[in-house]
This record gives structure tokens, sequence and C-alpha cells, in this order.
């Protein structure tokens, strides 16, 4: 049975509080101390924190209400905005609340850019997932594309790169590269979260004795197994291609069943990112 909507609703919010703070966190624990600049309008509101010591919430906050204002009128409609306004403020009050209460992790570089860019992308991640964003270039880049034509993720890495230059001119090209390798880690770290982390594996197999191998993945693993009509390509020859997606821990005992079967077959096995439903994780929308 689905969740019911009021549930899902709290769910959402929950996730966008949560990954708030978890972006907060990376910018205390990890980039600010240690003159990381991130993308977007934290990062314009970072480098104004080294040259003026004003908060870097507050900073961010300020630069965002004429872009919420902007996104409510042309971007989409207040229903749209008001999660991407939820994680914002929460996430901007977050930084400067815990600017003077959480210390310092490290300041090697490795470490800081690393888990810096690990908490970083989770807390966006669950951003995403709830269907909120954090705001600042997001926005710009949303309309941008509205009004130009060109595509969100060419305005995104423009605002990036001029942030990035920016920093390099101001704090040091080592920094900004240490910035550049955060951003990277981040950026995986958002896939993680939006994808999931994969142990199956999708097995194709082509064999003149695909009724044998079937039933044998069937009966012996307890496996669900497609059967897709193929035609050789060069031969001509009609023969049934099978479509299987197993755990990772199942690839040899598949290959050894296999060879005993038809040690000729034909066998394709791919990484799959995330799969849903019968056997597998439960199919939720989230």
């Amino acid at each position: 049975m689905p969740p019911k909507p009021e549930r899902r609703l709290l769910g959402d919010y929950a996730l966008l509080v949560l990954g708030a703070v978890l972006v907060a966190l990376s910018a205390d624990l990890f980039s600010i101390p240690n003159q990381v600049v991130p993308g977007g309008l934290t990062g314009i509101a970072t480098l104004l924190h080294y040259t003026t010591r004003v908060p870097v919430g507050v900073t961010t906050l300020a630069m965002n209400i004429p872009l919420f204002i902007a996104g409510i009128k042309w971007g989409g409609g207040a229903r749209f905005a008001l999660r991407t306004i939820v994680a914002t403020v929460i996430m901007s009050l977050a930084i400067d609340f815990f600017a003077s209460r959480v210390p310092c992790v490290t300041t090697d570089p490795l470490l800081y850019t690393l888990y810096g860019g690990l908490l970083d992308g989770l807390g966006m991640g669950l951003v995403f997932r709830a269907h909120g964003t954090t705001g600042g270039t997001d926005i710009l880049a949303r309309l941008m594309n509205r009004w130009t034509g060109i595509s969100l993720g060419a305005w995104l890495l423009l605002f990036n790169v001029l942030i990035l230059g920016a920093a390099g001119l101001m704090l040091g090209w080592e920094q900004a590269l240490y910035a550049l390798i955060l951003s990277y880690v981040s950026s995986r770290a958002i896939d993680l979260v939006q994808e999931g982390l994969s142990y199956s594996k999708a097995v194709v197999i082509v064999s003149e004795r695909a009724d044998e191998i079937r039933r044998a993945i069937i009966e012996r693993m307890d496996r669900g197994v497609t059967v897709i009509r193929g035609k050789g390509g060069y031969t001509g020859i009609e023969r049934e291609v099978l479509f299987s997606v197993i755990a990772q821990s199942e690839v040899t005992r598949l290959k050894r069943m296999i060879h005993d079967i038809d040690p000729r077959a034909f066998v394709i096995i791919g990484q799959v990112q995330e799969v849903l439903g019968e056997g597998f994780r439960r199919l939720e929308v989230y």
C-alpha cells in the first residue's frame, strides 16, 4: 500500500531539514575554516566572509531573497519554490548557528576535501530527493535557461567556473583546486543518494540451450527470467535471449551453472544502478 500523501509530505520535509543541516555542517566543519569555497551563492558568501567577516549564512540568505521572488514569479510559482525556501532558510541559519559551536575537524587537504564533499553531497542529495534545492545558482540557472534556451547544466557550470575563478584570484589557485575536488566528491555523493548503492547485476544470455538455462535460473537460483525473441544479425537464426537480474554474490554461481549447461553460451553481465520490485528492494516513489 503506498504511503498516504500527508505521511509522504512529512517525510519529504524531514529530508529537507536533515539535508540542509548536513550541508551546513559540511561548511562549518570542513569548508569555511580551511578557506575552501563551495559552488553557488554559498561560495560567494564564503568569499565575502573572508574579506569582510560577515556571517556566511546571513549573506547567503540575503542573496537568495531576490532569487526566491524571481523564482516564484517566473520559475514555477509558490508551490515550486516553497521547499527550496524551507531548505535554504534552514541551511543559512544552521551555517551561522554551528559556526561558533562546532570545531574545525581537520586541516589536512585530503581529509577536508573528501569528508567535506561527502557530507555536502549527502545533504544535497537528501534535499534533491525531497524535491527541493538549496536555492542560489540553481534558481538562477533555471531562470536563465527559461530566458535564453541554453541548458541548465551549461549555466550551472558557468556560474561555478566564475566562482572558483574568483576564489583562485582571492585565495590562491591551490585552494580553488581543493574546492574543485570537494565539488567532485559532493557530486558523486549526490548521485549515490539519488540513485542508490547497487550490488546487483543484469545478465543477458544467448544460447542454443536457453530453455534449460532458464529453468535452472528459476529452479536453482530462485530468480526471475524474461525471455526475449532474438534474431542473429549475421546468421538470421531466431533464438531465445534470456534476461535476468541477480545479486552480485550470485555471479560466480550463475557462470558455473551456464558453463555446465552450455559452455558455448554468449553471456553479458552488466552493473545495475538500482533494482526495485519483487525479489529486491520495494518500489517507492520519493
